[in-house]
């Protein structure tokens, strides 16, 4: 009887130490729409290019209660990969900040719309958000 008890105990603590010790992962996706909209954009000289880089623009950010700038840089480029930079959109007189974001390039008539065109339901679309 003694045993039995000894090994469900046993039990009972290795199921809980596996509990504890394994890593909970979590996403947030913070999605922020303001009545206003960002400051006008600030004028930034571009440096010459870099070979394999491309430029990002700078653009407002929203951190806390206001604006903040967020200056330019150069970020790696990914080849068959076109950047859409960061940009505010108005939709019902809220304003939300689409990220920046690497769209599947195709030349000229991929609409860029952050789906990759063989999952696109409506690839060239021209009406589509």
């Amino acid at each position: 009887m003694f045993m039995k008890k000894a090994l469900v105990s046993m039990l009972i603590a290795a199921g809980t130490i596996g509990a504890v010790a394994t890593p909970v992962t979590s996403v947030a996706a913070v999605d922020i729409q303001l009545n206003f909209g960002p400051p006008p954009v600030r004028y930034e000289v571009v440096p010459a290019p870099r070979r394999g880089y491309v430029w990002v623009p700078g653009y407002w950010d929203w951190r806390g209660r206001q604006h903040v700038w967020v200056s330019g840089s150069w970020i790696r480029e990914r080849p068959g990969y076109a950047y859409q930079p960061h940009r505010w959109i108005e939709r019902d007189g809220r304003w939300q900040l689409e990220r920046g974001r690497w769209d599947r390039a195709r030349g000229r008539d991929s609409d860029r719309d952050g789906v990759p065109d063989r999952f696109d339901r409506q690839p060239n679309n021209p009406y589509r958000r």
